[in-house]
């Protein structure tokens, strides 16, 4: 028996023991479509020799110095291409060991830097229900699913939240996407007139919404009002990229489809492509100077920033990403993966919505299309899913409580960035009988 405390205790979970490509072995020699990264991760695939050969190189170097005696070689050639690729007006990178830890800090930079600028009286921080942000408190706090926070509550940090931009759910039948849009942002500007603009900090927000909703992109020009109103305010704005961001849309950052820079950016899944764990908060010019001209320092740390071997698994997957000219492969293989997902379920009976954008994909079921109504959450529905396809050889990212917590089923895909035509005709195909079969049940 395991001695591993698993997600699932009473799950009985093959054995990976290799993979290449898309594609992940288990120990029966059972192979699978990795259609989803694991958790939108695997940007390169598995098994790419190229980011072995650096990952090598770097343990014949040094594995590890703790930064606060040395910076190394990786991180700094690192933070230089992050930077140069940022949104305008990031200068500076943080790197971390994952996605909520890039969270915990960039909330950590928001409030001292009100601190430094003396405003220490801001410390009111709004996020969107139905958002994820990661699972340390501070994280979870932030983020907006009820499922995962229920318990925990006791422990977390007062934060406030409004609704998200989720036209499948919350578009008025005949309303515009612009008039949608202005009404989804004017939520922000209610809830900061509520709190008192002057005690609010920042404003969180995936671009495009992943794990708890299913690829769900803003509306029209959302983001850009978002943006006017936490200018208007004096507020950070921090968009969470950690699953929808490096590449995974089409574009570096999501947020450069929506003309938007943020304050404080967080990445991480697609940054080291899973290779190492990894994660970096991309910050400002004004937030740096402010660290720079006040205390002198960012009083935050963990043991593993900066860590050599991470940052050089990372800097050798964003190198062949660039220079295998991965992120037009992306685009191009976002419009044939949506045109599929299309023809397949467009007309099926218990498929809602087809939605987001590049390779990071959502499929929202229901069981009723006509009334958008979902099935009952004891079903399960999701986690059927998730069990039919990988019995046909695919895995895919489900998720339930879509819609508020409870309710709703989707399902995620974000397949590497090399997939070809064959092997997303495929995913589709697998994914329908897999769906078909799960309904059925």
């Amino acid at each position: 028996m395991t001695k591993i405390l698993h997600r699932q205790i009473h799950a009985s979970l093959p054995v990976a023991v290799g993979g290449q490509g898309v594609n992940l072995l288990d120990a029966d020699g059972r192979s699978y479509i990795d259609a989803s990264g694991g958790a939108a991760v695997s940007c390169l695939g598995h098994g790419h020799p190229d980011v072995s050969a650096a990952m090598h190189a770097q343990a014949d170097r040094i594995a590890y110095a703790h930064t606060s005696f040395f910076t190394n070689e990786p991180a700094e050639k690192l933070a230089d291409r992050l930077v140069a690729g940022a949104p305008q007006g990031i200068s500076h990178a943080y790197f971390v060991s994952g996605g909520s830890e890039a969270i915990e800090a960039a909330l950590k930079m928001a409030r001292q830097y009100f601190v430094e600028t003396g405003q220490p009286q801001r410390r009111n921080i709004i996020a969107r229900r139905q958002s994820y942000h990661g699972n340390t408190l501070g994280a979870l706090a932030t983020g907006g699913n009820e499922m995962r926070r229920t318990q925990f509550r006791p422990l977390l940090i007062e934060t406030h939240h409004i609704d998200p931009c989720y036209a499948y759910r919350f578009q008025e039948p005949g309303e515009s996407d612009e008039s949608y849009a202005a009404r989804a942002a004017q939520a922000l500007e209610d809830k900061v007139l509520e709190l008192g603009p002057k005690t609010v900090m920042a404003f969180v927000a995936e671009p495009v919404v992943g794990a708890t909703a299913g690829a769900v992109p803003p509306v029209a020009d959302y983001l850009k009002r978002i943006r006017a109103i936490c200018d208007r305010h004096g507020i950070l704005l921090i968009l969470d990229e950690v699953m929808c961001g490096m590449g995974r849309t089409g574009t570096l950052h999501a947020c450069e489809q929506d003309g938007v820079a943020p304050d404080l950016m967080t990445v991480a899944k697609g940054l080291g492509g899973g290779y190492q764990p990894i994660g970096a908060v991309l910050l400002s010019q004004k937030i740096f100077e402010a660290f720079a001209n006040g205390s002198g320092l960012f009083q935050h740390g963990h043991t593993y920033i900066c860590h050599p071997m991470a940052c050089a698994a990372a800097l050798a997957v964003q190198e062949v990403i660039e220079r295998d000219d991965l992120l037009a492969n992306v685009r191009a293989m976002g419009a044939h993966l949506s045109r599929r997902l299309g023809e397949r379920f467009g007309n099926h009976a218990h498929v809602g919505d087809i939605r987001g954008r590049g390779l990071f994909m959502g499929v929202e079921l229901v069981e009723d299309r006509s009334t958008k109504a979902p099935f009952d959450p004891k079903l399960k529905l999701h986690a059927k899913v998730k069990r039919e396809a990988m019995a046909r050889g695919l895995m895919v990212y489900p998720g339930g409580g879509t819609i508020d917590g409870v309710h709703g089923d989707h399902v995620l895909i974000a397949p590497p960035f090399i997939i070809d035509a064959a092997t997303i005709d495929a995913v589709v195909e697998r994914l329908g009988d897999a769906i078909d079969a799960a309904v059925a049940v």
